[in-house]
């Protein structure tokens, strides 16, 4: 029992790393466009989304940790090690596309590493397939309605303020930015960070922890909003680069606008209790407001090697988490 109890505190710990490393990778969804457009430098950029990553914890329940927890595998096949082996897939991807600048999904390397795991463990019986579905067909659905959404924002903007002149736009945008820029963090955290509070939940809950009924403790959801935050300070800025620039080139009217359309989206998904890619919304956000410029305003060729790391996320996390649960099983047995 005390060896239980310990390696599940080092699960929580495990589950901490996730937490910050999602903050540490997903900082540039939250800061590239207002660091890109020189509304805010950018060690008080971080500081903006960190505080506002946290502030998410005073606004929402915890309806996306309660479908990370119970919507990908049953609860009922649950063990220490399942949840190490899909945490560590999922941190493993995480570092490898942070190296390589690539801005993808925390949230899907997480429920691959699930999946993976628990189809090595139970077989595809295990698996929930309405809440991998939902989590999935968002892979498509998620950026397309940032794009959308950044593009009628975008188009609506052009036509409201087309007889003012530009200097006064991008000064009235750049302090809208603010704005759109914390809504959008906030959004971020209250996706973001429930994901880390679904994996904690279910590693207390298989080792009854939880008692009967399957919950959030308030103590998990404060840690976990204080831990995602700490990881935005630390910011990933190789994906920043990437996010900023090189989509597309964005200026304060660009920026509000993207923030604003993926703000609304990841919202509206938190409420619904999915869990989403803020990674992929705020990336078709930034290419509906550029192709209202000029379809070349969008590179197109990082676009698609972009969609391809999304593409990968869950099996290339699948196959990591499976790997590494057929490889230790033995020596858990």
């Amino acid at each position: 029992m005390l060896d239980s109890l310990v390696f599940v505190i080092f699960l929580v710990g495990v589950a901490l790393v996730f937490d910050f490393i999602n903050g540490f990778h997903d900082s540039a969804n939250s800061i590239a466009t207002v660091v890109s457009t020189q509304v805010l430098p950018p060690k008080y950029a971080v500081i903006w989304a960190a505080f506002f990553n946290f502030a998410a914890v005073f606004f929402i329940g915890v309806p996306v940790a309660k479908t990370i927890g119970t919507g990908i595998i049953h609860p009922g096949i649950i063990d220490n090690l399942l949840i190490f082996t899909a945490l560590s897939a999922a941190i493993i991807w995480n570092l490898i596309t942070w190296f390589f600048g690539l801005p993808s999904s925390s949230s899907h390397a997480l429920i691959g590493g699930l999946i993976g795991a628990g189809v090595v463990k139970g077989g595809t019986q295990v698996l929930v397939w309405k809440g991998i579905t939902k989590a999935t067909l968002f892979i498509v659905v998620s950026p397309a309605i940032g794009m959308m959404l950044g593009l009628v924002l975008m188009v609506l903007v052009l036509n409201l303020f087309r007889k003012t002149h530009p200097a006064k736009m991008d000064h009235v945008f750049r302090k809208m930015q603010l704005f759109s820029a914390a809504t959008y963090s906030l959004g971020h955290g209250m996706n973001d960070a429930q994901k880390t509070m679904g994996i904690i939940a279910m590693a207390l809950y298989g080792q009854g922890l939880l008692g009967p009924t399957f919950h959030i403790p308030f103590w998990v959801v404060f840690l976990c909003y204080i831990v995602i935050a700490l990881g935005t300070v630390s910011g990933g800025w190789r994906i920043v680069k990437t996010m900023g620039t090189r989509i597309t080139k964005l200026r304060p009217m660009g920026g509000f606008c993207a923030e604003t359309a993926a703000a609304i989206s990841i919202i509206g998904a938190s409420l619904a209790g999915i869990p989403v890619s803020t990674t992929h919304t705020i990336t078709g956000a930034i290419v509906g407001v550029g192709s209202t410029i000029r379809l070349s305003a969008v590179r197109w060729g990082i676009a698609g090697t972009i969609i391809w790391a999304w593409v990968l996320t869950i099996p290339v996390s699948a196959f990591l988490s499976a790997l590494l649960y057929f490889v230790l099983r033995p020596l858990f047995q």
